[in-house]
């Protein structure tokens, strides 16, 4: 007798994360040993119909073929698929891959092996690779052929016209009609060949892996997506079905369902004979033991479905591969039988990090050429993407139109890279030299170690604006990976976008992991670096006093945003009322004003300071503190402007909600390349500005001893700014929470009312949630009121949808790691549902338990619970065994979800959101509170892991962010580091970094160095860079004098 026991414990029903598992197409890895001998020659039939023959050692075990067959198709997520072939029996059954062939396939010649989809995920998004989706697709569509797929009419119309779409393009009466008559795609397809042709016609300009995406959307909630049935009867006789996946066991009769049993209620499955017994965990209501019992046609046919059942509980419910059990050392009792290969959570978490190439395929049946893409056509009629990029995929790299001199060492230069050439089967950042060139000067260089952010999402360009450089786009990049490469000279390209290959709907993947930058264009010797060094000043009073100009230049780029470019796009476009224009603009112009001319007098004065100038020899130049007190007494008159900027914030937002075209509008314009933040956070930044010439005094005050002639300069501007900042703490505070809780809101749909007075934010971040599908990835938003859980959407906008809410007031929380067998588990329960929730790691359950107290405690001394204030999400009121039923979608939604789908707006996809999801961790109020304290500007020289040379880049910290720049004159940065999740060290003795003040960045495989000037700077920006890699203290931000309430 065969079993499978289930124990709650973590290695087994949920496990722990420390083991990689058995790759089957890990990189760098070796395959295990082929045993040697004669071949023998086996056919595989792929899922287009095609077959090929594959010679593999007649002892080899079934891992070596499913290998040779996914090294064949170059498919990375080879994991979902399996080999299945008759036996002697005539009974289907997989290939077992420990087992070796020659014992499973008795006459190989005489038998056609089948390459087919073995499991089937929950959410058709987990498939990352759109050469996996095709072939899931393709799995769909022969489903259907064979019956195995059921559906209504409706359901069987649309599915087939997304398979037309994808095979013959847009819609074309006559063509689809001629297509459908050679082509059968459902038994009785003449019944619906008019609402085929219906349904097609509103798929016009849909690319093929956007209709295998749109496919698989629907199949996935039909009853039968997925379902292999074997015969069997209940302990009565009745004739039934069986069925397994990934929720659990199934029981139809017919070609309905009829009952469910969920992993989370099955304790044991064995099998005896030809009886399949399913033992369930005991009911919470009664203390007695439930076997269930069906009998199957033979014994065979019993330990075939055994095995698929346990193979599919390993995928989809373990975080690694079981391992093998100790043989017996006498005689063994029971089926040694165990699954081999990489679980669910292992084949995800190899893609996110991105360890493979991307590869081109070819689509058999489809007349579309087809690179792996998503879009190769803008969205919108006026999207900057040039006519020849659209045609024929080619990308021009050339000059940038708004070159700063002196940037690029050659100009002009031109590199042409075809889609197959930098497309997916090699690193989108290694285009090809042009024939003679060998390496083109400012060409895209960048190896896997050479990875950065992003900037934007580019998928959907926003509206040109006449400064800004025409850019170019190109669609096709690896999973969780965006280019966004924004250059001003040389031969790097204006803007190269690389939208990932996640799903059509979605065009935007993680923020996280792009290639970017080339190596340096026109390096600078050490040596000559060196020299230039030793000549400026020594003392630290002067690099305070520079930090002061490098982060005045960046605050006033920050003001042009509003008085420049904001307004420019404003003054287009009759959208922003008039009081509204004049409440922003005139209280921002005063102020680019003032700084303009104060920035000029800071760099005169380290000009004299730096020996610059001749003027030195007239006078003493070697202090800061009069220059400040000057211009912060002067600043005391611009106060009444300082006041006016949270009432500019709120009419602002107050208008985006009465005016859809206003919305439109800053939507746009935060699409902009200028625009790297929120917009509403630039509304803010005179405010933090004073707080950072606080800061900058503190550090002069404590430097300079008392005797100091710039000791009294530095203590009286000390006084006049913390006087000022003390007056505008309180509104600084408010309106802080206030745009933090509209930038949310952009990123969640499913809910109206989310910014009331009296709400406050606490905490964001990605927990998973233990259901009746086993952990799933949400993200969470604590405020001092409720707890909202949210999953990422199936949006073309990437937003978070709502899927639940836990008002605080009654909640308890408790660890339950010993219950459930989860490691870092919590246990929420509120007055109406309870929740389970598993963080990363031990450090984050912490973070998150006393978030949830306080605010807990909060509700509890408020007046009562909060009102409901979810749009349309109900409650999610369901154990983790029920919370399965939920998900099954009916069909009659299918147009529905389709039509709301084609209705979202492009958004900003690498907000702060989208961080802590990709990076699977949190941030707080608190956090956000520091980083705003803690902006820094200047200078750094960056260098890869295996690079040699050292680049030069203007670098501004902020909102948790590096910034990349050519140079302080840039309008907009070259591409960004989120940093959180980075670890910061210093380089150690083996990574030979023979150069003073180098710290260090790394990120699972990304390694960056980066050189400061000094020793100071070098403290400054170790100093800031910490606040944004660890967390600040878990301080209760609510329990200040301060209200956040507006």
């Amino acid at each position: 007798m065969g079993e499978i026991e289930q124990r709650p414990t973590p290695g087994s029903r949920l496990g722990a994360q420390e083991n990689s598992g058995i790759s089957t197409l890990e990189h760098g890895q070796k395959p295990p040993p082929t045993p040697s001998g004669k071949l023998m020659s086996i056919k595989i039939q792929m899922l287009d119909d095609t077959q090929e023959a594959f010679e593999v050692p007649q002892r080899a075990p079934g891992k070596v073929l499913l290998d040779a067959v996914c090294n064949h198709l170059n498919l990375v997520e080879g994991d979902y698929f399996g080999l299945e072939f008759p036996d002697h029996k005539k009974i289907t059954v997989w290939l077992d891959l420990l087992k070796p062939i020659v014992k499973q396939i008795r006459r190989p010649k005489h038998v056609v092996v089948k390459f087919v989809v073995k499991f089937f995920p929950p959410d058709h998004t987990q498939l990352q690779e759109e050469l996996t989706r095709y072939l899931f697709a393709l799995q769909v569509k022969q489903d259907l052929a064979q019956g195995r797929l059921t559906c209504n009419d409706t359901s069987a119309a649309l599915l087939i016209s997304h398979i037309v779409q994808s095979e013959i393009g847009d819609f074309d009466e006559a063509s689809d009609r001629e297509h459908l008559a050679k082509n059968k795609y459902i038994p009785q397809q003449d019944a619906l060949e008019d609402k085929i042709v219906e349904f097609h016609h509103n798929h016009i300009g849909q690319t093929p892996a956007e209709s295998d995406f749109h496919l698989l959307e629907i199949a996935r909630r039909l009853e039968m997506y997925g379902i292999r049935l074997h015969p069997a009867k209940d302990r009565e006789g009745t004739k039934i079905n069986l069925a397994v996946a990934n929720t659990g066991i199934l029981v139809f009769q017919g070609f309905t369902k009829i009952n469910a049993f969920n992993w989370a209620k099955v304790r044991k499955l064995s099998f005896k004979r030809k009886r399949f017994l399913i033992k369930l965990r005991p009911d919470s209501n009664s203390s007695y033991q439930d076997t269930l019992e069906f009998l199957m046609a033979s014994r065979d046919f019993c330990k075939s479905f055994w095995k698929i059942c346990v193979e599919h509980h390993a995928f989809f419910r373990l975080f690694e591969e079981p391992k093998p059990k100790p043989k017996p050392v006498l005689f063994s009792r029971g089926s040694s039988f165990r699954f081999s290969g990489r679980t669910q959570k292992q084949v995800l978490d190899y893609v996110k990090e991105g360890g493979h190439k991307k590869v081109q395929f070819e689509r058999k049946h489809s007349k579309i050429h087809s690179i792996r893409s998503l879009a190769m056509q803008p969205t919108e009629p006026n999207s900057e993407v040039p006519k020849q990029a659209q045609q024929s995929a080619s990308l021009t790299l050339g000059e940038g139109a708004d070159s700063p001199g002196g940037q690029s060492c050659q100009q002009g230069k031109e590199l042409k890279v075809s889609a197959e050439e930098c497309g997916p089967h090699q690193s989108p950042a290694l285009p090809k030299s042009p024939v003679g060139n060998k390496k083109a000067d400012g060409a895209v260089k960048a190896t896997a170690e050479e990875e950065e952010e992003v900037v934007k999402d580019r998928t959907q360009q926003s509206k040109p604006q006449p400064p800004q450089p025409s850019t170019g786009s190109l669609t096709g990049s690896p999973h969780l990976s965006e280019l966004s490469i924004n250059s001003q000279g040389g031969a790097v390209p204006a803007s190269v976008i690389l939208s990932p290959n996640l799903s059509p709907d979605t065009k935007q993947a993680s923020p996280l992991v792009s290639p970017l930058l080339n190596d340096q264009p026109c390096p600078r010797t050490d040596d000559e670096e060196e020299g230039r060094r030793k000549r400026f000043p020594t003392d630290k009073a002067y690099f305070i006093a520079k930090e002061v100009s490098t982060t005045e230049r960046t605050y006033l780029k920050d003001l042009e945003v509003i008085t420049s470019w904001f307004q420019s796009t404003v003054s287009k476009e009759d959208s922003m009322p008039e009081a509204l224009k004049s409440l922003i603009f005139s209280n921002f112009e005063p102020l680019h004003k003032f700084h303009t001319n104060f920035l000029k007098e800071i760099e005169q004065r380290l000009a004299l300071w730096e020996g610059r100038s001749n003027a030195h020899i007239r006078g003493d130049y070697q202090r800061i503190g009069d220059v400040m007190l000057k211009n912060i007494q002067a600043m005391k008159q611009l106060a009444a402007h300082l006041w006016k900027h949270g009432e500019a914030l709120e009419a602002l937002e107050t208008s985006i909600r009465s005016s859809r075209r206003l919305e439109n509008l800053c939507r746009d314009f935060e699409l902009q390349k200028v625009c790297y933040l929120p917009l509403n956070t630039f509304l803010l930044r005179p405010l933090h500005r004073l707080m950072h010439y606080k800061q900058v005094l503190e550090r002069l005050c404590k430097h300079h001893p008392p005797s100091h002639t710039d000791f009294r300069d530095c203590r009286a501007a000390l006084a006049e700014i913390t006087e000022m900042v003390a007056q505008l703490h309180g509104t600084m505070i408010k309106m802080e929470n206030f745009q933090k809780l509209h930038e949310l809101k952009k990123d969640l749909i499913g809910i109206d009312n989310l910014v009331i007075p009296g709400r406050e934010f606490i905490r964001l971040g990605s927990l998973s949630k233990l259901s009746g599908k086993g952990l799933q990835q949400r993200m969470f938003f604590l405020f001092n009121d409720v707890l909202l859980y949210t999953s990422r959407g199936l949006t073309a906008s990437n937003q978070f949808k709502v899927h639940g809410q836990l008002p605080l007031y009654g909640m308890t929380i408790e660890e339950s790691e010993d219950e459930w067998g989860v490691p870092h588990c919590l246990t929420l329960r509120g007055q109406r549902q309870s929740i389970i929730v598993a963080a990363s790691s031990r450090s984050e359950m912490e973070k998150w338990v006393e978030d949830i107290q306080m605010a807990i405690d909060l509700a509890e001394k408020s007046s009562g619970p909060t009102p409901e204030f979810l749009a349309s999400s109900p409650p999610d009121n369901k154990s983790p065994d029920e919370a399965v039923v939920a998900d099954q979608e009916s069909e009659d939604d299918l147009s529905a979800s389709r039509t709301s789908l084609e209705r979202q707006a492009p958004h900003r996809g690498n907000t702060m959101v989208h961080v802590c999801w990709h990076r699977n961790t949190s941030v707080s109020m608190v956090d956000f509170s520091v980083a705003v304290e803690n902006q820094l500007s200047g200078n750094l020289l960056r260098k890869f892991k295996n690079s040699n040379g050292w680049q030069k880049l203007w670098v501004v910290f902020t909102n948790f962010c590096l910034f990349f720049y050519k140079s302080h004159q840039d309008n907009h940065p070259l591409a960004s580091l989120p940093l959180l999740g980075y670890s910061l060290t210093i380089p150690s003795e083996s990574e030979d970094i023979h150069k003073d003040y180098v710290f260090k960045l790394h990120f699972k495989s990304h390694v960056y160095y980066f050189r400061a000037e000094s020793e100071y700077t070098f403290e400054r920006w170790m100093e800031v860079i910490r606040s944004a890699t660890s967390s600040a203290s878990r301080a209760h931000i609510l329990s200040h004098k301060d209200s956040h309430v507006y």
